[in-house]
């Protein structure tokens, strides 16, 4: 119990930092919230038209109030699982500031993590409850009565929780490439429009032929979004709960342990640029 007192009371300053930072650039996140905002309307239509044009009422198990609250439970557990950090690693690569990061002592990946969670924890506090609220209230007017499962909406939490570590560790360990090409600017743009199709984010895996979602929903970027977006929805039984969630956690584990030895190669080879 010690030991985790002094972990937290070493780190929480980092969370603090995080939280002032994301207040320093407040426009820039009311901006992002409403970008997401406009792409949900966007697609929705687009959706909507696709069902219209199909000329039938549901699509592999997906109505088009199911359509619109995947549309919004997703952007809000994208926006809530996203990670920086492979840019913030590349950026202090470039620049030179991981040299007095690594002379510090203090964990490598704790330091980015907590000052992240300062930024997700204002999102949380901020967005997460007005969009439950607004899609629980869309779900009772499409379904005619109130619909919200606490016992699903608590494993949804979990599972995002263990979405966001994944995500975190996951950039984390492609950040590390900075090491050895120095800048990650235009491959951080193509990882993250890769990731939002193999995750399940822009189409529903369910809505994908059989091969290829089977594939995708046993590789690791469907825990990133759909895994929890789909317990949300109800669409898993209890025992898929439990195997998705298994699944979660496997990856956390392994891309945390990956990350581990990443750091300790690409340590051996760092030049830094700037400094």
């Amino acid at each position: 119990m010690h030991q985790i007192k002094k972990y937290f009371k070493t780190y929480l300053p980092f969370t603090r930092a995080g939280i002032q930072a994301a207040m320093a650039y407040r426009t820039n996140f009311i901006a992002f919230f409403f970008g997401s905002i406009v792409y949900c309307l966007v697609m929705y239509y687009i959706w909507r038209a696709v069902f219209n044009a199909s000329g039938e009422g549901m699509m592999n198990g997906f109505t088009m109030t199911d359509m619109t609250v995947f549309l919004f439970i997703t952007a809000l557990t994208n926006f809530l699982t996203e990670s920086d950090g492979s840019y913030d690693v590349g950026e202090e690569v470039r620049d030179g500031n991981i040299a007095m990061r690594l002379i510090k002592p203090v964990g490598f990946h704790s330091t980015f993590l907590f000052t992240e969670m300062g930024w997700k924890l204002l999102v949380f506090a901020m967005i997460f409850a007005p969009v439950v609220v607004g899609v629980e209230i869309y779900k009772y007017h499409a379904y005619g009565g109130f619909a919200f499962d606490i016992a699903k909406f608590l494993l949804y939490l979990l599972s995002l929780m263990m979405s966001y570590l994944f995500s975190f560790y996951m950039n984390v360990c492609f950040g590390f490439m900075a090491f050895f090409l120095k800048n990650l600017w235009g491959f951080n743009i193509i990882k993250s429009g890769i990731l939002r199709f193999v995750s399940g984010a822009v189409v529903p895996l369910a809505l994908m032929p059989d091969g290829l979602r089977q594939v995708l929903e046993w590789m690791p970027f469907s825990s990133l979004c759909y895994t929890p977006v789909m317990i949300y929805m109800g669409k898993y039984s209890g025992v898929e709960i439990a195997l998705r969630l298994a699944i979660q956690l496997s990856w956390v584990i392994g891309f945390y342990l990956i990350s581990k030895l990443i750091l300790s190669a690409a340590l051996r080879h760092i030049s830094v640029q700037g400094g």
